[in-house]
């Protein structure tokens, strides 16, 4: 074998870029949904719930829902905690069933239908109904994480060691593109039908907008599906239930990471650092409209310009990591990080310009940050066990942290103060930053049975 890998041997350039086009269309979800819409439009549906008038500036009432008592303003996070637990049965699973399925992208269609169905289901919580919106943001989300841990498990067949930064990256980065335009086009129907003092109108421009994150995931899905073909499973099913094959091999997988006790090291301090850098996400649009009182047209620019910078971003830290390694980048963007978070404690209230760009701030670090640590953990999982390993993985990608979130909802609850539960943050990046350092990487990709890279 050469030292220089080439991607003509694993895949064509056609299947990368369906590869590529999925992430165009699961990041509507991401970026119009959980960024912006999703927080404030729940927040507003649970307010009202608990007998809050709409638009009131704030509400001291709770919520029961199934007899427990919630804070109106923790309903959301509470939320996002939920799914992640739930995502902890059923991603691993999912997993185990690609890497013993000859038909990964019938399980890669299913998922994202599923959870583009559900999100369009969101045109009919209105109201009150505050539990259909949790009901269905739990379906969505945790379809949304499945459909991710198949479509991850592709990269390793994707191309050799040495470019798995480049592609990782470059899919990253079409996926804040598609996440702009789509934002952009809410941002135009904002302009267009909203009414800044019609609370009323401008929930129901939430819901759409909301929905046609849906729709949009749909369609945009066939792309891959058209342009990527099936890959031989490895470890193929050999009984007539794939689904009872893949409990089987879960089990056997997890007894068997105990020979692999530095990507499990590496995967604790992912699960760490993103586990803060998710809650950012999913929780500054909550942060913006409830604590500095901004308008939702500010949240989405903010938003817009998170995704605009991320495109480029997430190039450029893909090219920085070919000079000084993937890991030293990545740990680069944690410090960054931590400087965002602090940064955030001190921004004033009702100041659009000082959030918007503290959002330019993390959009030059969001996608670096993700990327990287995505073809980070795809040297180090052994072959043919990609789905299973990403299924872990996943449990704290993409809308699915849950410490983060949980330790945000119970610190306001405690504190009534969004500023205190922001820079609680802090301690996941600080934590994440420690233990990556510790993950002797090369020895972690030889022991796993792969070659490193040149540049780590």
């Amino acid at each position: 074998m050469t030292t220089t890998d080439t991607t003509s041997q694993y895949a064509t350039r056609r299947e990368r870029t369906g590869w590529y086009f999925y992430d165009w269309a699961n990041s509507a979800f991401q970026t119009t949904v959980i960024a912006v819409f999703l927080g404030p439009f729940l927040t507003a549906v649970t307010e009202v719930a608990a007998g809050c008038p709409l638009g009131a500036d704030e509400c001291d009432r709770d919520v029961h829902p199934f007899g427990i008592t919630v804070a109106a303003g923790s309903y959301y996070p509470y939320v996002v905690s939920l799914s992640v637990l739930l995502t902890v049965f059923v991603l691993p699973v999912m997993g185990a069933v690609a890497d013993r399925s000859a038909h990964k992208k019938r399980l890669l269609a299913g998922a994202a239908f599923i959870g583009a169905a559900a999100t369009c289901g969101f045109a009919f919580v209105t109201g009150e109904r505050y539990l259909l919106g949790g009901l269905l943001f739990l379906i969505a989300n945790i379809s949304f994480g499945a459909s991710i841990v198949v479509y991850h498990s592709y990269l390793p067949q994707l191309s050799g060691p040495d470019q798995r930064d480049d592609i990782s990256s470059r899919g990253w980065a079409l996926g804040y593109l598609g996440g702009f335009i789509l934002l952009a086009l809410n941002l135009v129907a904002v302009q267009i039908f909203g009414i800044e003092d019609d609370d009323q109108r401008t929930l129901d421009i939430a819901r759409w907008s909301i929905v046609s994150a849906g729709v949009w995931w749909a369609v945009f899905t066939l792309v891959p599906l058209k342009f990527m073909r099936e890959y031989p499973a490895v470890h193929a099913s050999t009984g007539a239930n794939v689904v009872t094959d893949g409990f089987r091999q879960l089990g056997r997988t997890i007894k068997g990471m105990r020979a692999y006790p530095l990507t499990l090291f590496f995967l604790l301090a992912f699960l760490v650092y993103n586990d803060g850098i998710q809650t950012v996400i999913n929780l500054a649009s909550q942060f913006g409209s409830e604590e500095l009182g901004l308008a939702t047209n500010t949240l989405i620019i903010t938003i817009l310009v998170v995704q605009l910078t991320a495109f480029f971003g997430a190039l450029a830290l893909g090219r920085l990591a070919a000079r000084i390694g993937a890991r030293n980048t990545v740990l680069l963007s944690l410090v960054l990080w931590t400087a965002v978070v602090i940064a955030a404690y001190w921004l004033p209230g009702e100041a659009p310009l000082p959030f918007i760009a503290l959002g330019a701030a993390i959009g030059i670090v969001l996608g670096g940050s993700q990327a990287l640590s995505r073809s980070l953990f795809s040297q180090l999982i052994p072959k043919g066990k990609e789905g299973e390993y990403y299924g872990f993985y996943e449990i704290s990608d993409k809308g699915t942290s849950w410490l983060g979130p949980l330790a945000f909802g119970l610190v306001y609850q405690i504190t009534d103060s969004y500023r205190v539960g922001i820079v609680a943050l802090v301690a996941f990046f600080a934590v994440g930053f420690v233990l990556l350092m510790l993950v002797p990487l090369r020895r972690a990709i030889l022991a796993a049975g792969n070659r490193p890279p040149r540049v780590l």
